[in-house]
């Protein structure tokens, strides 16, 4: 997705996914011609909606009280809370993307166990437009009914038709009914105690002024902050922060794109913001993505990390003592082996690569430690699938390096997680190479979905459940941000399933102890 960041040109460091048929081939001309049958007509009714965009209308709806509740989502399903989250505007008006104008009321969600007997009720401390309602003492492995509503109106999902998705449960009730109630059904928590709890984040993109201008799509234009408000990267990334530290997160692990163009100023704005988490190096890791790679002449002279065409700005803030930008550290028994999957000069379009010496020693610390309990995170994934959006060549990594990793997963039966961004999606894939290694895309912190993956660990297994950034700023932005793409952007970022962003994994992580303070 290219960008213009301040003091930078036009970069084509691209960020959306597409699909992959196989990380060892080529993708198939029928993946190409599909993806572009299933998009080519969103793409025709937002080209008219971008033609013949309508001015602002604030006119006065058919009744003063009137509200319209919209893109409800079960963001979060843990094995005893569920967080869903809505939208209220006023019917008729339009704010110039897409949307209704907020329309600040309150809110509340009805369920039970039953679709005819919704006898509990969660609501929220104060009227807002952005809606966020967490469900909490729930059962694990029950089957729950709810409905959303604002003012006695039922709350309409977000439709996922692009991707065959349901972003509001886990079965496919209440979807032929506009309301509900929709069902999911809690999942069984990890076996065993709790040992330790990780963020997981990604693309905070600091000093980034226009979300979603996305390359080679026609009429798509990007999203912007309103007027007189801070920048929505800081706004997402500060929040990110908070509701990480207030869910429990022990350790924070940030895949990259932590600045919007390796700048300086951004990439200390960002070591500041992420300071609020705790110690960098011991607290919190950080890994390169590729618009960590400052753009020619944004380097500062006394750069001591110059080096030929191009400076390497993020290695003053965040490499580590040895000053190299991958790294294995050791928490408490849990290996976490942090990869810089742009290690090279470029323009971010093409795929990304490890250097040799980088890819070597990765490889040694597999064999090294392969029954060893393993989290390896880098910015791009080794594979995208099943994306609305076409391929190109930049939105993972290089597919013989990425069959080597799998290769070395496959003899390394310790690893048991694979955390990649640069997708701004949330999918999860398992792949035959190494069936017991969950490869986790999380969407971007810093737009729509808006947040991170919280991995809790127990002694027999692990969950993996995303959370939106809390706070009124966040979740305005997080809203206004849905209409990158014009409003296509829910089909490829929220995840198709729930699955996708919440899961539960079986498997012996007995090795690992909750580290001292």
């Amino acid at each position: 997705m290219p960008f213009t960041a301040p003091g930078h040109a036009p970069d084509m460091r691209c960020c959306l996914s597409a699909p992959l048929a196989a990380v060892s081939a080529l993708p198939a001309p029928c993946e190409l011609l599909r993806s572009g049958a299933l998009l080519a007509p969103a793409l025709l009714r937002a080209a008219s909606v971008a033609v013949l965009r309508r001015p602002v209308h604030r006119g006065r709806p058919a009744h003063r009280d009137a509200v319209a509740a919209v893109h409800l989502e079960l963001v979060t399903l843990a094995e005893d809370h569920a967080v869903v989250t809505w939208y209220t505007g006023v019917p008729g008006t339009h704010d110039g993307l897409g949307r209704m104008i907020p329309a600040v009321t309150e809110g509340e969600v009805v369920y039970g166990t039953s679709p005819w007997r919704l006898n509990r009720t969660a609501g929220e401390d104060r009227p807002t437009a952005y809606h966020q309602v967490e469900l909490t003492d729930l059962e694990p492995g029950q089957t729950y009914y709810y409905q959303a509503r604002s003012r006695g109106v039922a709350a309409a999902p977000t439709p996922l038709h692009l991707v065959r998705g349901n972003a509001v449960g886990t079965v496919a009730h209440g979807l032929g009914t506009r309301g509900g109630p929709y069902c999911f059904t809690t999942p069984q928590p990890p076996p065993g105690r709790h040992l330790l709890t990780i963020a997981l984040c990604n693309d905070l993109h600091l000093g980034e002024t226009t979300a979603g201008l996305v390359g080679r799509l026609p009429l798509m234009r990007g999203v912007s902050q309103e007027s007189g408000l801070a920048p929505y990267p800081e706004i997402m990334s500060r929040a990110m922060v908070e509701e990480a530290r207030r869910r429990g997160a022990d350790l924070l692990l940030a895949a990259g794109d932590i600045s919007a163009g390796g700048a300086p100023r951004d990439l200390t704005e960002a070591r500041r913001i992420l300071d609020g988490f705790g110690a960098h190096g011991r607290d919190y890791f950080v890994v390169r993505g590729n618009h960590d790679r400052a753009a020619l002449g944004t380097c500062r002279e006394d750069c001591r990390q110059c080096s030929g065409m191009s400076a390497d700005t993020f290695r003053e803030g965040f490499a580590g003592a040895d000053g190299s930008a991958y790294f294995a550290r050791d928490v408490g028994g849990l290996r976490i082996v942090g990869l810089d999957t742009y290690e090279k000069h470029g323009t971010g379009a093409d795929a990304g690569g490890l250097g040799g010496e980088q890819l070597s020693w990765f490889r040694r610390q597999l064999k090294e430690h392969k029954e060893q309990p393993t989290v390896v995170f880098g910015h791009h994934p080794l594979t995208v699938r099943d994306s609305v959006f076409p391929v190109t060549a930049g939105q993972r990594l290089r597919r013989d390096q990425a069959r080597t990793i799998l290769e070395a997963y496959g003899a390394a039966p310790g690893v048991f997680l694979h955390h990649a961004g640069h997708t701004h999606r949330n999918k999860r894939t398992l792949l035959p190479q190494a069936p017991h290694v969950t490869l986790q895309e999380v969407g971007a912190v810093k737009e729509y979905p808006g947040g991170f993956c919280l991995l809790r660990i127990h002694a027999g297994g692990y969950a993996l459940n995303f959370y939106r950034a809390g706070g009124a700023a966040a979740r305005a932005w997080t809203e206004r941000s849905r209409w990158v793409a014009a409003g296509l952007w829910p089909h490829h970022a929220l995840g198709r399933s729930v699955a996708d962003r919440n899961a539960v994994v079986v498997r012996d992580l007995s090795g690992i102890r909750r580290p001292t303070p």
